[in-house]
């Protein structure tokens, strides 16, 4: 099994549909309270991501960040996760990590800035669970304690389900210091 079709069935499965058929009750009551959601706020200082719907927080999640999270992304390569207001831009389903959700990054200023320094900005800055396929040797207990990524925000791979069902394309996203 592919793992594309992996996660497509597991998306149905906590969606309410198992291959086309109801689960219980319990599984369909569970999806009617995961909402769509209007905003999210990441707090890197805090390492914490919060889901917002009508100005109230409806989860909130531990976060690892880039491998140098203080500070604003300034140029591709520098580690660092993006601070300011962006958008959720995209939706990869089949991404190395567990689910991924693209951010904006990089913004008509975050453009300027770079090219202001003759450096690329960077890109693909997104919010997704952890790896499919840990490498370097790594255990997937290295990912839950430390900020491993490139300049991206990691979550649990529960966590990233819940984000991915709950978070449209478009949805406004606050990246604090």
């Amino acid at each position: 099994m592919t793992r594309r079709r992996l996660v497509a069935i597991t998306l149905r499965l906590l969606c309410g549909f198992a291959l086309g058929a109801a689960l219980p009750a319990a599984a369909s009551a569970a999806q009617e309270t995961l909402p769509a959601i209007d905003s999210i706020t990441v707090d890197k200082s805090l390492r914490r991501l919060y889901l917002i719907k009508d100005e109230k927080t409806v989860r909130s999640y531990e976060i690892a960040l880039g491998l140098s999270p203080k500070g604003h992304k300034r140029r591709e390569g520098d580690y660092r996760t993006p601070e300011g207001s962006y958008r959720i831009s995209a939706r990869k389903p089949d991404s190395s990590y567990m689910l991924a959700l693209q951010i904006s990054y990089p913004n008509a200023a975050d453009r300027a800035r770079a090219a202001e320094a003759d450096v690329p900005p960077g890109g693909l800055i997104m919010i997704h669970g952890r790896p499919i396929r840990p490498g370097n040797g790594r255990d997937r207990n290295y990912y839950s304690s430390r900020d491993w990524t490139d300049g991206c925000i990691a979550v649990s791979n529960s966590a990233m389900l819940e984000i991915w069902m709950m978070t449209p394309i478009g949805t406004p996203i606050t990246i604090k210091p």
